[in-house]
């Protein structure tokens, strides 16, 4: 255990979290009850400071880091957004199966920051990354890079996803880190680029040149303030169309995709998140470790308008093209013309087959991976050939699609954590059975 101006803690002995044994000395609810982190988890927690400068909450950073995986080419950051509940979420998104999907597919560390903020307390105070947050984020790295034997944490670049004050953090560590920075998605949620009386309060940033590189998703909801021009959310999509307009002004590779179905939780949009980070990250990612990021390609570039529904391709675009919104690529348009219709992203591959099924006694157990471009909606429990089961009977979601592991507001699954279990009532003691069991994604795929 080690201090820093006695008012930072943080649990480094390695023997202490491959036990699940939590620093939890100062922790209060809601932040004091999350899934015990061993391998391939590992956590750090930093005590709140009351140093000028430093974070001011405290803060939970929980990685997953794919088995197997002999150098971390990345940093996949899925941040929550403001509030006491929201920031609980952040708790059990390293778990989330479908983001661990795209960790793995590109050999990078999956992370989940939970800010302790109190309710009520000022969200600026972390989603601000000037505040501390990025200075925490950036020691959480080096030091889960001890914890999980993997130093060039410290080094790699990183994809940001946020929610809400979620996404003014990704967008403002953009701003500040563009050399570091793969790819932001931005979900209801941008940093202030210049005074606003309407966001008093909130400190603007600088543009500097090099986040003009930088893939960037803008994902308001239609409800805050596209076609829905009052109410609490309404001034999400003024403060959207300030940012856009400002970076892609200046030819930043920024776009906007509006969620048709939605207000400020997050919906189904992780089912074109995830793709559109997929795209970004295959030309971002360099192929030898520690090189720089790698340019996106000018030629395999879309654009697409803000509100529309058709996107085109860039090259040989006669109108005005930084009016238009800027897409990676034609699997990415294709994405966008389904997600900003009705947000059913379509997919034709089925998901991975589960493994690794063992029966003890009438309990059938067994691990699974998501669908990258799907997610996980359930299992389906065969018997001596014959359907069993369909486990869960329902998934949960009140946002979007059901999904297995259910999902929260800011878009993490739900605790408990759901087990990959089935106990069959109906077996007959000292009768022989065959199991096998399918994985089933959220379009309705199922696996071998």
């Amino acid at each position: 255990m080690g201090t820093r101006g006695g008012v930072s803690v943080l649990c480094l002995a390695a023997a202490v979290w491959l036990m699940g044994v939590e620093c939890s000395k100062a922790q209060q609810k809601p932040y004091d009850e999350f899934p015990a982190a061993a391998p391939p988890y590992y956590r750090v927690r930093y005590e709140a400071s009351s140093v000028p400068g430093e974070l001011s909450f405290g803060v939970n950073f929980t990685m997953w880091v794919p088995p197997g995986q002999d150098t971390i080419r990345g940093v996949i950051v899925h941040q929550h957004g403001c509030g006491e509940g929201s920031c609980r979420s952040g708790l059990t998104g390293a778990w989330d199966l479908h983001w661990q999907a795209l960790a793995r597919a590109h050999g990078c560390a999956l992370l989940s920051p939970s800010y302790e903020q109190p309710e009520g307390a000022d969200c600026q105070m972390w989603c601000d990354p000037r505040n501390g947050s990025a200075a925490a984020f950036q020691r959480g790295l080096k030091e889960l890079g001890v914890l999980s034997g993997h130093p060039e944490l410290s080094e790699v670049p990183w994809a940001l996803w946020g929610h809400s004050g979620g996404g003014h953090w990704a967008g403002g560590m953009a701003l500040l880190y563009p050399e570091r920075v793969a790819a932001a998605w931005l979900r209801s949620g941008v940093p202030l680029l210049q005074a606003d009386p309407a966001r008093a309060g909130i400190r603007s940033h600088e543009l500097r040149e090099a986040v003009q590189g930088v893939p960037i998703m803008c994902n308001p909801g239609t409800q805050e303030g596209v076609t829905v021009k009052d109410g609490r959310f309404a001034g999400v999509w003024p403060a959207n169309e300030a940012f856009f307009a400002a970076l892609r002004g200046r030819g930043g590779l920024i776009g906007v995709a509006v969620d048709p179905l939605s207000s400020h939780e997050c919906g189904n949009q992780r089912y074109y998140a995830i793709p559109w980070l997929h795209e970004c990250l295959k030309q971002r990612l360099p192929d030898v470790p520690g090189e720089g990021l790698r340019p996106m390609s000018e030629s395999e570039a879309w654009l697409a308008p803000t509100t529309g529904t058709e996107a085109v391709l860039a090259a040989g675009y006669q109108g005005d093209a930084r009016s238009m919104g800027w897409l990676p690529n034609a699997a990415a348009a294709r994405g966008w013309m389904e997600y900003v219709k009705d947000t059913r992203v379509l997919d034709s591959t089925v998901p991975p087959a589960p493994h690794g099924v063992r029966v003890e006694g009438n309990r059938l157990r067994w691990e699974a991976e998501a669908d990258l471009e799907s997610g996980l909606a359930g299992f389906v429990i065969e018997r001596d050939g014959e359907f069993l089961a369909n486990v869960p009977e329902q998934g949960k979601n009140p946002f979007g699609r059901p999904v297995f592991q259910n999902l929260q507001y800011s878009d993490t699954p739900s605790q408990p954590l759901v087990k990959m279990e089935y106990t069959d009532t109906t077996a007959e003691a000292g009768k022989q059975y065959t199991y096998r069991v399918r994985s089933v994604n959220t379009v309705g795929l199922k696996s071998k």
